[in-house]
């Protein structure tokens, strides 16, 4: 076909470009059109190699098909080149129309690029238009502009080598080529068109078939859900009355689907979790409440709640999918727990003592500028201060006493003699000679020890009061409502506790303790409250001989 030369092209030649055309326009997928538009590239237009490179959503080239060479389309079929290194390509060299040649006299630059490529032997050209092994021949493949040239979007690059005679294409096959490529673009664009339409036409059919299975299919699913589900009705004076609920949901609260109708969601919640399904209704989502059962006692469920639309009247209905969740429950706690507890003696753990104590701490309000007069509670055990600190009579009513009042504030006795006050006695305990059990007996001795004294300690305290370990062989206790000889004779009778003998794998062993009393009242932060009964305790180790320390 080269070397025919215009007005003398052969009807033969004409006849075999329409063919090739023809088939890129019957063929059945899109696959199918871009291996025809590859395989006519060879049939049609004689070259021995032809590659179609697609551009895909991302804007990179992605080798589609390939024609001509078995071996080189295993090696670079499905192989991605970026769009820059394309826009180069495309370019750069001698533009033939709407074609693009690349000698080999410049196309070395692209040996290295990303672009997938193969490579052809053969002799050097021995005249001026023989085609060379390293010549580059690219036709661009754009989407039908509105005039109906070849001016819209790239969709696609054509590559070409090795013309079979050898030699660079002249006018006609340059034409012919570029022709192709344009018939090829409109032929790739119906193809995809044909292939949306398809998608289209698949899916619409599925959403019938669906929409004429839902009603059952819904059925089914409701009634034989394996977790419970309800329909609740929405707005209006019946709002979340439940119209219907199947037989899992009926299960787990040992109620019959004809008294279920009776009741709404929040005659069954607990009054704790009220305000968390009110919230979960109105705006659907997922919330965790608990929910009565017909004998009385609680269950914990995930309920997830759906708003049913109706295109015409707006929300209608709330579905409400009840999970059981009450084993996940527990096993929380239980987390919970010893996250909040020491894993050695069962008692809270510092974290959990500190949460324990600020709880019962607020505190003092401050002034918010120079001279605003900050009143503060008589429960404080102070008058009043103003924004300096100095202190001036109280004066009841103030306004920075009302986010207070809900509080019960925690108050000290004052003084060295017990003046009758009660308050939140803190007391600090820190075992003597326990190191010399450590290093004597190991460390599992030392273990026994501290559970049998942590056993001690929550025995000889009251109900309500709390032993925690605060680290090594270090203990806290909280008593609330003591004096000061209240808390003394605490610490004496838990002393008198720790001291007596432990006895470990047959032997017999024995530790003291020392304890230092600390007073927690609103103004101070837990940590204040624990230096300070630490502080004490090192006072009163201190204070008593050294060899008296472990028996008393």
């Amino acid at each position: 076909m080269e070397t025919e030369s215009e007005p003398y092209v052969r009807l033969a030649t004409l006849r075999q470009l329409h063919t090739v055309m023809a088939d890129m326009n019957t063929a059945r997928s899109l696959a199918d059109t871009l291996q025809t538009v590859a395989d006519g590239v060879v049939k049609g237009l004689g070259y021995e190699l032809a590659c179609v490179n697609l551009v895909r959503p991302d804007g990179d080239l992605v080798v589609a098909a390939f024609a001509g060479n078995s071996a080189a389309e295993s090696l670079i079929a499905g192989r991605v080149g970026s769009r820059t290194s394309w826009e180069r390509r495309l370019g750069m060299g001698e533009a033939w129309g709407d074609l693009r040649f690349i000698p080999h006299t410049e196309g070395w630059v692209l040996d290295e690029d990303d672009v997938p490529q193969w490579y052809t032997d053969g002799p050097a050209p021995r005249f001026e238009d023989e085609w060379h092994p390293s010549d580059r021949l690219f036709a661009p493949m754009y989407t039908p502009g509105v005039s109906g040239g070849a001016c819209g979007e790239l969709i696609g690059v054509l590559s070409v080598d090795r013309p079979r005679n050898g030699r660079r294409p002249g006018a006609w096959g340059r034409e012919a080529l570029q022709m192709y490529a344009f018939q090829a673009a409109i032929a790739i664009s119906n193809a995809r068109l044909r292939a949306n339409m398809q998608r289209a036409l698949v899916r619409l059919e599925r959403e019938q078939q669906a929409l004429r299975a839902s009603e059952e299919s819904f059925r089914q699913a409701f009634e034989y859900a394996p977790s419970g589900m309800a329909i609740a009705e929405m707005g209006g004076d019946q709002h979340g009355r439940i119209l219907r609920s199947n037989d899992a949901l009926c299960r787990l609260l040992g109620r019959p689907a004809s008294a279920m109708r009776r009741y709404s969601f929040s005659d069954l919640v607990h009054p704790e979790d009220i305000g968390t399904l009110l919230r979960t209704s109105a705006e659907g989502g997922r919330a965790e409440l608990r929910l009565g059962r017909r004998d009385g006692t609680y269950v914990w469920v995930s309920l997830r709640n759906s708003v049913v639309a109706d295109a015409a009247d707006g929300p209608r209905f709330l579905l409400s999918h009840v999970e059981d969740i009450e084993d996940r429950k527990r096993r929380e706690l239980q987390l919970a727990h010893r996250a909040a507890h020491d894993a050695l003696t069962g008692l809270p753990n510092s974290a959990e003592l500190r949460t324990r104590l600020s709880a019962r701490l607020c505190q003092r309000p401050q002034a918010t500028h120079p001279g605003e007069i900050e009143s503060i509670d008589a429960a404080y055990g102070h008058a009043a201060y103003d924004a300096n600190g100095h202190g001036f009579d109280f004066r009841p009513g103030a306004d920075l006493l009302d986010a207070y009042d809900h509080h019960v504030h925690t108050i000290a006795p004052e003084g060295e003699r017990d003046d009758g006050t009660k308050g939140l006695a803190v007391l600090f305990c820190d075992l003597d000679g326990f190191k010399s059990i450590n290093d004597r007996f190991g460390h599992n001795a030392g273990d026994a020890v501290l559970i049998e004294v942590a056993r001690r300690l929550g025995r000889a305290v009251r109900d309500g009061d709390t032993v925690a370990r605060l680290g090594g062989d270090e203990f806290v206790v909280l008593a609330d409502g003591l004096g000061k000889a209240d808390a003394a004779d605490l610490a004496v009778r838990l002393r008198n506790e720790i001291i007596q003998p432990i006895r470990v794998d047959g032997r017999g062993m024995r530790v003291g303790a020392s304890f230092g009393i600390g007073w927690a009242h609103c103004g101070m932060t837990a940590d204040e409250v624990l230096k300070s009964a630490d502080e004490r305790m090192y006072i009163e180790k201190r204070s008593r001989p050294k060899q008296h320390r472990r028996a008393g």
